[in-house]
């Protein structure tokens, strides 16, 4: 019988496990060093005692914004006697306005961040903080369109420049969706006079060298082929780049074979980890997913399993949906559901930020086609995709795809 002892041995396959992590900040970030760049150049005005620059980091999941977020901010930490004070802020866990100072807080002033303290005692707070000894703070909002009073957030940071008499506040947002500043008040949108950077997806070549380099130091020798290595990288970027997928290929490969007490990653569990980690992302990346969005995707993959009016279009497999079809479906569920439908305008935004994120494609049609319209097209099996979906939206696991009412009428 196995023990305890047993399965906390030595193991044949990991080296330094944390090292193939996504959340794992290297020396160097290979491929992004123009990104660094202008992170560092946003920033640099701080770190000369000048107000910095608020800057917006855009791009699908997995091309490197939080690594290079992180990469930066521990540049800052490196610097003798500057008066530049860095926060991360991972906006999914610290997702109100008051979370947000909280953290802030217990990031410089640890004794004061304790409960009993409102948003206004916070504030009061920070902005005595910076202005004692002309501080300036560089905030980077991870996921900032997590936060559930993001108009609020973002006003008061942005207004504490012109309230304050010395010292200030660089923010850097970091965000998968690019529309979401539409959400904003004007007077918050007009207040942030940002710079932006978008992140493109890693190339199979790139994500290749990415891992390569994880795997020597967290591997032992002989524990992966350069086979096995541009396998994974392959299945990363037919995936979209994503980076961080390829690591959890990467990992989950390690794990199924030391579970199978193997001294080497074969080509077995290289092809078993993509199916299991691409159902994990996919899984993650709809669960993330605003509520109307996923009622978007939604009323794309009922569709999809019926047909819609175009079929084998192009071919002779896929189905291509009009744009028009999925609104009006998008709008009874909605409505079945009780919840009043966006407008046109806010679908055709929920249409660009699905199409970023990889989970369908769109184009538009040649004329004659009904006219001119735009053609969509799910990029992820129907079946899977719907599971998910009614698992997040009605509460219920339905691996067969069946038993919710097309229209949305499940309350």
């Amino acid at each position: 019988m196995t023990t305890l002892k047993d399965i906390i041995g030595e193991s044949k396959i990991f080296a330094q496990r944390e090292v193939l992590s996504p959340h794992y900040t290297p020396e160097k970030l290979v491929f992004r060093e123009k990104e660094i760049n202008k992170i560092e150049n946003a920033i640099k005005p701080a770190l000369e005692g000048e107000k910095g620059r608020n800057l917006f980091i855009y791009g699908r999941a997995g091309t490197g914004k939080t690594s290079c977020a992180r990469y930066v901010i521990n540049e800052i930490k490196e610097i003798p006697n500057t008066k530049a004070r860095a926060s991360y802020i991972n906006c999914r866990m610290y997702n109100t306005r008051f979370r947000v100072f909280n953290k802030i807080i217990a990031d410089h002033m640890p004794n004061y961040a304790r409960r009993g303290y409102g948003t206004v005692d916070l504030y009061e707070k920070l902005t005595g903080w910076i202005e004692e000894d002309n501080k300036i703070l560089v905030l980077v909002l991870d996921e900032i369109d997590m936060v559930k009073d993001l108009d609020d957030l973002v006003y008061i940071m942005t207004r504490i420049n012109g309230e304050i008499k010395t010292g200030g506040v660089a923010l850097i947002g970091i965000s998968n969706k690019v529309s979401f500043k539409e959400e904003l008040d004007p007077r918050s949108l007009s207040a942030l006079n940002e710079n932006e950077l978008v992140f493109k997806p890693y190339y199979s070549d790139e994500i290749y060298e990415i891992i390569k380099e994880r795997a020597t130091r967290g591997f032992k020798n002989g524990a992966i082929t350069d086979d096995i290595l541009h396998f994974i990288a392959a299945a990363a970027a037919k995936e979209g780049g994503d980076a961080r997928l390829s690591l959890k290929i990467l990992t989950k490969s390690g794990e199924l074979a030391e579970d199978r007490s193997k001294g080497e990653i074969t080509m077995q569990e290289a092809e078993e980890s993509v199916k299991i980690a691409e159902s994990e992302i996919v899984y993650e990346l709809i669960s993330s997913l605003p509520e109307h969005q996923k009622l978007v995707l939604y009323s794309i993959v009922l569709l999809a399993q019926s047909g819609g009016s175009y079929k084998k279009l192009t071919d002779g497999r896929d189905t291509y949906l009009f744009s028009g079809e999925i609104y009006n479906r998008y709008k009874s569920i909605a409505e079945g559901l009780r919840r009043v439908p966006k407008s046109e305008r806010w679908y055709r935004n929920y249409i660009s930020e699905l199409q970023m994120q990889g989970l369908i494609a769109s184009f538009d049609s040649s004329k004659g086609i009904r006219g001119h319209t735009k053609l969509i097209k799910l990029l992820y099996p129907t079946q899977k995709t719907r599971a998910v979906l009614e698992k997040n939206i009605f509460g219920v696991s339905n691996e067969n795809g069946d038993g919710v009412k097309d229209e949305g009428n499940s309350e």
